[in-house]
Parts: structure tokens; C-alpha cells; sequence
């Protein structure tokens, strides 16, 4: 018997083509390889518009969530700031009722005051707040709208001498300012 210089596989079968079929195979390796490449970044792509849709929705629902809220307290804002006239055509009717008339029509008085009291229940129901600055008081320009300035003795600069009209709050928002008198600061002594 004499020994052969042709190699042989594993199984006994020659490998003198052997370059042929393991570039195939590298080749097809190559192109899996590739193929679960784009794979991943299309599944990252996905998994990254997933996630960013469904942070869209959650945004969404919050929002929409915040403004039902919104309209539920403050969908009233504008039929309360027409109906301020109202409360303030009452309150003047009451200061301006002197004694005398107070006496004379005491039933429309009384009629008056009771319809006032009515319409300010009604407000505080529906989270209305009447903003009645004191006098003396420091002015605030978040709810005090200065109408006029003038030098007061015995009153600080940025005090309240007078209330002209009151204001509202709906909840935590100014529906009308309250318009005030402020003191300016004192006059120079004459000498």
C-alpha cells in the first residue's frame, strides 16, 4: 500500500476545492451578518418611535386631562364677569339708599339686600371671590387697579385711601381687579 499526498477531510473526501465552498459560506455569513445588522437598527428605530408615541399619548391625555380641569373651574369666567355689573348696580343701589329712603321703601331695601346676599352665595358656590381691599391697606397690582394718586396725611406712600369698585377672584384667577384710591407719598411741609 502506498500513502497518497492529497489531503483528505474529515471524511475522507478531498479538499482540493475546498476555497470555493467556504467563500460561499463566508459570503452567506457576511450577508446574515448584514441582514441582522439592518435588523437591529430597524427593531432600534421601532422600539424609538414606539416609545416616542407613546410618550405623544401620555403628553395628550395629560393635556387633555388638564384642560377638561381647566374648563370644569373656569368655564364660567366670562357669564361671571358679566354678572359683576350686576353685583355692582346692587351694592350702589344699597349705598345710596339714605335713611330716609331706607325708611320709606324699607321692603325694596330689604328685597335688594336679599338679592345681593343671594347672588354672593351663588359666587362663593361657584368659586367667586370678592376681593375687598381695607383702607390703609398696601397696594397690590396683582389684584388693586389704581384709578388716582393722591398725597394723604397719615398714610403711608402705596396705602389705600379708597375703594371705588371690588374685585373678584375665580378660583385663583383675577376675573376684575379691584379699583383703588392710592396715597402718594406725603406733600413737602410749606415753609
Amino acid at each position: 500500500m502506498t500513502v497518497s499526498n492529497v489531503n483528505t477531510g474529515a471524511e475522507g473526501q478531498p479538499q482540493a476545492g475546498a476555497t470555493e465552498p467556504d467563500a460561499a459560506a463566508a459570503a452567506a455569513a457576511e450577508a446574515a451578518a448584514a441582514e441582522i445588522a439592518r435588523l437591529e437598527a430597524e427593531n432600534a428605530e421601532l422600539r424609538d418611535r414606539f416609545i416616542r408615541a407613546l410618550a405623544e399619548a401620555e403628553n395628550a391625555r395629560k393635556r387633555g386631562e388638564r384642560e377638561r380641569r381647566e374648563a370644569e373651574q373656569y368655564g364660567v369666567t366670562r357669564f361671571a364677569r358679566d354678572m359683576l355689573p350686576v353685583y355692582d348696580n346692587l351694592r350702589r343701589a344699597l349705598d345710596a339708599a339714605g335713611p330716609e329712603a331706607r325708611a320709606a321703601g324699607q321692603a325694596l331695601i330689604e328685597g335688594v339686600e336679599l338679592t345681593l346676599r343671594d347672588l354672593q352665595h351663588s359666587f362663593e358656590r361657584h368659586g367667586i371671590r370678592r376681593i375687598a381691599p381695607a383702607l390703609g391697606a398696601a397696594f397690590d397690582p396683582q389684584l388693586h387697579e389704581a384709578m388716582f394718586e393722591a398725597p394723604v396725611p397719615h398714610v403711608p406712600a402705596g396705602g389705600i385711601i379708597q375703594v371705588m369698585t371690588e374685585g373678584f377672584l375665580l378660583h385663583d384667577r383675577l376675573l376684575r381687579p379691584a379699583q383703588v384710591g392710592v396715597s402718594s407719598s406725603a406733600p413737602a411741609p410749606v415753609k
